[in-house]
C-alpha cells in the first residue's frame, strides 16, 4: 500500500507541475533517461527527456492558463514498475480561446534510488 500512496503522489505532482506550467516540477518527476516516452493527445511520439521537456515548454509558452482534474480509473505497481490509468478533464486557455478537452490517459512509473519516476505517458483524446 505504501508503494500504491507513492505513485499516486508523484502521479498527482505530476499534474501539478503541469497545471502550475512549472517546468522544473516536471524535471524532478519525469525520469531524464533517453527511453522516457511522451505522447500528447493527437501527437507523434517523442523519446528522452531532452524532446520531452521541450515540447512541455513549448505547452507552457502557448497557454495562458490551466485546469486540471482527473479520475482515476486504476494503479497498479509491480515491484518497480507501476501504472496509473485515468481520465484528464483540462480546461485550457491559448490565445484567448477557452477549450475544454478530455483525454484518457496511461502515466508509468519506475522507482529507482526509492524515488518514483515518469518514464511514459500517453494521452488520448477522448471524443465526445
Amino acid at each position: 500500500m505504501a508503494n500504491e500512496r507513492e505513485v499516486l503522489a508523484a502521479n498527482e505532482a505530476f499534474y501539478r507541475a503541469f497545471e502550475k506550467k512549472d517546468i522544473e516540477a516536471m524535471s524532478a518527476i519525469w525520469s531524464q533517461g533517453t527511453a522516457s516516452l511522451c505522447i500528447h493527445p493527437g501527437r507523434n511520439s517523442l523519446r528522452g527527456w531532452k524532446a520531452i521537456r521541450a515540447s512541455w515548454e513549448a505547452i507552457f509558452k502557448n497557454t495562458q492558463y490551466l485546469e486540471i482534474e482527473t479520475e482515476i480509473i486504476s494503479a497498479e505497481v509491480r515491484n518497480d514498475v507501476a501504472y496509473v490509468v485515468l481520465v484528464e478533464k483540462v480546461l485550457q486557455v491559448s490565445g484567448g480561446r477557452r477549450v475544454r478537452s478530455q483525454s484518457m490517459a496511461t502515466n508509468i512509473f519506475e522507482k529507482m534510488a526509492s524515488s518514483w519516476y515518469l518514464v511514459h505517458h500517453h494521452g488520448s483524446p477522448l471524443m465526445g
